[in-house]
């Protein structure tokens, strides 16, 4: 295939009815469009949302764009293999993915307890997935349908393709590739390894023998030495945490398109190929891909339901770009969408704005105008055009690179056009904005745009933590950068004759934080007069940088050693202290603040975070009115 531009222009018509609009889900809906079989079967461990905010809806989407015919099967019950098999074997693949976020993250909160919600599930309803839904699912696939070609992606695959740690298990575990008896991972956001595989099928290729394509995993008997870098093997990693850190720091630095090698690593019965990462997607790429027939909806299946909850937050949402060059540590997003930024044109985005006002919900407002990051719409710099990301240097930590391009120019530009538009009232920013990248802007004119403009009263902030300690390996920016920002948002909204405020979001039991640096953050909560309204515990997800650490204890590139929380009861007190104005929780800090030597923050003046606990002949004594009587 053309690397320069895969996409091809077929189209498949549909039936005009609002079922009609989605893609076949059963024998009825592929009858109506004349259909006996499908090409392709997408699975899916979230709930069929036809909308590109949705992993599922892209890849069935640009399968269909691409001339195929394309089933979903949605949620189906893993117990039997009934749902799997209910449109028939198609004819030249099975794709899964466990939905838009791990299954076990789905299901479990930071201290393992079983959450009681599911947004991705009709109603929000929990327990619709099995947990480790693609190994599950896969399972499922082939007791049906013994060598049908596999194929797994999506984040769970993604972020588990090379042995990792289970914070869930508390183990490793092997590639999910191994583990789920697929034949091929998908890594990353998938459109242009999925066309190949797809071609490649459709000529006749055997999937064993589908092997060079970016961006993919494949299993052999007989791995490849001589292009390829060996990482430590599973039963290394498992015996030995030196062995895991360094399979993580090699696996990290080859995330690159144009430089990275190719990587083996042996499994026991299999070893595990991971290819180069795709390349970039280009920005008429992007357009073609937000531009496919999408419904902008859940399936009419679940309307008794009252629909699938997660829509409704990106419903009038626009993603502007993909990719990253934040890193911050306790992230995956740089092995799944990469560092390198991919961004949509100005005039896709208003055309998409333009179809949120032929919804008869829609009041006007746009939610969201971003991507994982909202300020990150161009490139971090011009080199990465011909060397991809740096592999030594990070684009923002320990502080800006010199050559990083901090310009916020096409941002403000789109955001005037959207506001322009007829019909539009506000269009509002929700992503998540990096403050030390703003500030970096030598323009300084963003800001003020931000809060004249795209604030909704309160704006969303991530500082994660102030204590350099901590910061150090969340790669965040220092506390005099947050410092900065506070005061550079103040001094803004006060010129504008604006009262808006900032919520922040700060994160407990983060590797490297101890009780000390967790009553630091306290101070600073004080003393800046945020109140967070929700504290993060530090969930170690398969993937990134923090949960390495987590797991060994130490820096996978330094080798210094580290400070982990892993005690449950340091866990609850780190928490206790960065809401320590909760009455529920003075029991809690005084209890940390004993333990980190700081009972001087416990009394009653303006410093003192928490007041002395009540003694029992005070409490008698607060039940007696002046005559002595009690009350």
């Amino acid at each position: 295939m053309d690397k320069k531009n895969s996409f091809t222009k077929k189209k498949s018509a549909a039936p005009s009815d609002r079922r009609g609009k989605f893609l076949p889900v059963n024998k009825a809906d592929m009858a109506a469009r004349g259909w006996d079989a499908l090409d392709f079967l997408i699975v899916s461990g979230d709930a069929y949302v036809d909308h590109p905010s949705f992993g599922h809806a892209i890849i069935s989407r640009w399968l269909e764009r691409l001339g195929f015919r394309v089933g979903v099967v949605a949620q189906p019950d893993w117990r039997g293999t009934e749902d799997f098999a209910r449109m028939g074997k198609p004819r030249l693949g099975v794709m899964v993915a466990a939905g838009n976020l791990d299954s076990m993250l789905s299901h479990y909160t930071a201290s393992k307890k079983k959450r009681r919600t599911d947004d991705y599930s009709p109603g929000g309803r929990a327990g619709l997935r099995p947990d480790r839904a693609t190994i599950v699912y896969c399972n499922r696939i082939r007791e049906l349908w013994k060598d049908i070609p596999l194929i797994i992606g999506g984040i769970e695959a993604s972020l588990r393709r090379f042995a990792h740690y289970d914070y869930w298990a508390d183990d490793l575990r092997r590639s999910i590739l191994a583990d789920s008896r697929a034949d091929l991972l998908v890594y990353g956001m998938g459109e242009l390894a999925v066309a190949e595989i797809a071609a490649a099928l459709e000529n006749g290729v055997s999937v064993c023998e589908i092997t060079d394509v970016p961006g993919t995993c494949w299993k052999t008997h007989e791995p490849e030495t001589t292009d390829a870098l060996t990482l430590p093997s599973y039963d290394e990693v498992r015996g030995d945490k030196q062995a895991f850190a360094e399979a993580f720091a090699i696996s990290y630095k080859e995330q690159n398109h144009i430089r990275g090698k190719k990587l083996v690593q042996d499994q026991g019965a299999w070893h595990v190929v991971q290819n180069p990462p795709a390349r970039p997607l280009l920005t008429e790429e992007m357009d073609e891909i937000y531009a496919l027939p999408y419904a902008r909806s859940w399936h009419p299946d679940y309307d008794a339901a009252g629909g699938v909850p997660a829509l409704a937050e990106v419903k009038f949402s626009i993603t502007s770009h993909r990719g990253c060059f934040g890193e911050c540590g306790f992230c995956s997003l740089v092995l799944h969408q990469g560092r390198i930024i991919q961004r949509r044109s100005d005039e896709s985005m208003i055309a998409e704005a333009r179809l949120f006002q032929r919804d008869k919900d829609f009041k006007g407002y746009i939610h969201d105008v971003g991507g994982p990051t909202a300020n990150f719409t161009q490139p971090a710099c011009a080199e990465q055009e011909h060397r991809g990301a740096c592999q030594h240097r990070a684009c923002l930590y320990p502080e800006p690179c010199a050559k990083l391009r901090a310009d916020h120019s096409d941002y403000i530009a789109l955001l005037r056009k959207l506001r322009a538009l007829p019909g539009i009232k506000k269009v509002f920013i929700r992503s998540g904005i990096r403050y030390d990248y703003m500030l970096a802007d030598k323009k300084h004119d963003f800001l003020k745009e931000l809060c004249e403009h795209h604030v909704s009263g309160q704006l969303k902030i991530a500082p994660e933590h102030v204590s350099a300690q901590v910061l150090r390996f969340m790669k965040k920016p220092p506390r005099a950068v947050t410092r900065s920002f506070i005061d550079a948002y103040k001094a803004a909204n006060e010129t504008l004759g604006k009262q808006q405020f900032l919520v922040p979001y700060f994160m407990s039991a983060h590797p490297g934080s101890g009780l000390r640096e967790a009553v630091e953050l306290a101070e600073f909560i004080r003393d800046s007069g945020l109140r967070p309204e929700q504290v993060q515990d530090f969930t170690p997800t398969p993937g990134s940088l923090s949960t390495v650490i987590f797991y060994t204890g130490f820096d996978p590139f330094t080798g210094e050693n580290v400070h982990v929380p892993h005690d449950a009861k340091e866990r609850k007190l780190q928490r206790a202290l960065l809401q320590y104005w909760v009455p529920e929780n003075a029991p809690l800090v005084r209890e940390a603040l004993r333990a980190a030597r700081r009972t001087d923050l416990i009394g009653y003046g303006p410093e003192h975070l928490v007041k002395p606990e009540v003694k029992q002949t005070e409490k008698k004594r607060n039940t007696m009115d002046k005559r002595g009587r009690r009350i």
